[in-house]
C-alpha cells in the first residue's frame, strides 16, 4: 500500500486550520501530521515530520506564509508548497511564486479541489486559482523597489521621516526620496494612501 501524503498545516486561526485537518483527514491517501499557529514555527515543523507538502496560509504571526514558504524552498526544495489566502490580491500571486509556491488557491475552495491540489503539486504539477491568475497578468508587476516597499511598511503606522530614518539607517532625505517615489508610482495623494493601495494589491 501506497503510504501517505503527509501534510503541515499552517494556519493562525484554530477553527480554520482544525476544519481543514478535518477535511483532509477524510481522504484516504493525505495524512495531516502537523498542524502550526505561527510562520516562524513552519520551517522546524516541516524538518521534523518529513512533510511532503506544507499548506501555508499568508496571514500569520511571526512571518507570512509566503516568508515561509521561501525558507522552506530554500531549506527542503522537495517539499511541495501551497499558498491559501483569505485575500485575493494579485500581488499575492507573484510573490508566492516567487517565494516557490507550487500552488496559490482562496481558502473558500472546496476541500476536494485543495485535496486534487496537493496530489496535483505532489506529481509536478502547479495550480494556480484562474481568477487570481487572471487579475495577476492584468494588475501587472509591483512597480515599488524593494527598499520602497520597506519604507512603506515602516511608515505605515505613522513614524515620522525622522523616525524612519533612524530606524532604518538612512537620510531624512532619503526616505523622503522614497516615499516621493513610491506615491508617484502608485498614482496616490499621501503616505497613508500609498500604503493602503499597496498593501490592496498585495504588494507590501
Amino acid at each position: 500500500m501506497t503510504s501517505p501524503i503527509k501534510v503541515l498545516l499552517a494556519e493562525d486561526q484554530s477553527m480554520v486550520r482544525e476544519a481543514l485537518a478535518a477535511l483532509l483527514g477524510l481522504e484516504d491517501d493525505i495524512e495531516v501530521v502537523a498542524q502550526v499557529a505561527r510562520g516562524d514555527q513552519v520551517l522546524a515543523a516541516v524538518g521534523a515530520h518529513g512533510v511532503d507538502v506544507a499548506l501555508l496560509d499568508i496571514e500569520m504571526p511571526g512571518c507570512t506564509g509566503i516568508e515561509a514558504a521561501a525558507q522552506v524552498h530554500r531549506e527542503f526544495p522537495q517539499v511541495k508548497l501551497v499558498v491559501l489566502t483569505t485575500f485575493g490580491r494579485p500581488g499575492y500571486l507573484r510573490s508566492a511564486m516567487e517565494a516557490g509556491a507550487d500552488a496559490f488557491l482562496v481558502k473558500d475552495a472546496p476541500a476536494a479541489q485543495l485535496a486534487e491540489a496537493i496530489r496535483k503539486v505532489l506529481s509536478g504539477e502547479r495550480v494556480i486559482d484562474p481568477t487570481l491568475a487572471a487579475a495577476a497578468l492584468a494588475e501587472g508587476a509591483n512597480p515599488l523597489t524593494e527598499r520602497e516597499r520597506e519604507v512603506l511598511r515602516a511608515a505605515a503606522d505613522g513614524a515620522t521621516n525622522a523616525e524612519l530614518a533612524k530606524a532604518l539607517h538612512l537620510s531624512q532625505g532619503t526616505v523622503r526620496n522614497y516615499l516621493s517615489t513610491a506615491i508617484q508610482k502608485l498614482a496616490v495623494r499621501n503616505r497613508a494612501e500609498a500604503v493602503r493601495t499597496a498593501r490592496e494589491k498585495g504588494w507590501l
